[in-house]
């Protein structure tokens, strides 16, 4: 029962706990079905998304993961990525969204960083994965996109998001 609990939750190299790179969308609701999957379609929701997103809530309403189709509007289309939301997914190494800077570069290699205007998006090619960090908790109040390198950001700097993409 240990080992099922664990793979329910696994965060590996295109996969995210049961989903793995040949799931499709229409697997979704089986695999989820304890839980509720929100629909949000391109076509049906112009104004908030121009992309198909699928929502996963758990039963007291708390968002777990977001998960992005590549084909828009069709249910055979595989998973391009998957945002996560719940502290309960983590790597073998223990790395989840409550992890902070330090778990990061003690157990994986950071690729690159890439800056946004309010982010830094750090790339973990080990796991196919890129790892967001808030500008505030790396101390920068500059809205712009400066290089940002490893070395600026501070051990105890949390993860804003975590998204697992699949080829």
């Amino acid at each position: 029962m240990q080992c099922k609990e664990e793979t329910n939750y696994t965060l590996g190299k295109e996969q995210v706990g049961k989903i793995t790179n040949t799931t499709q969308i229409q697997e979704l609701e089986s695999i989820f079905k304890n839980d509720s999957l929100v629909a949000h379609l391109s076509e049906d929701n112009v104004a908030e998304s121009s992309y198909d997103e699928y929502l996963v809530y758990n039963k007291e309403g708390d968002h777990l993961l977001t998960i992005i189709p590549k084909v828009e509007q069709d249910s055979s289309s595989t998973i391009d990525n998957i945002q996560i939301f719940d502290r309960n997914y983590k790597t073998v190494k223990g790395l989840s969204i409550k992890s902070k800077f330090s778990d990061i570069v003690s157990n994986y290699t950071v690729n690159k960083v890439q800056s946004t205007f309010s982010t830094a998006i750090l790339f973990v090619d080990e796991l196919n994965a890129t790892i967001t960090i808030d500008k505030k908790e790396l101390g920068i109040k500059d809205f712009g996109t400066q290089k940002i390198d490893l070395d600026q950001i501070p051990d105890l700097a949390k993860i804003k998001r975590i998204t697992m993409w699949f080829k």
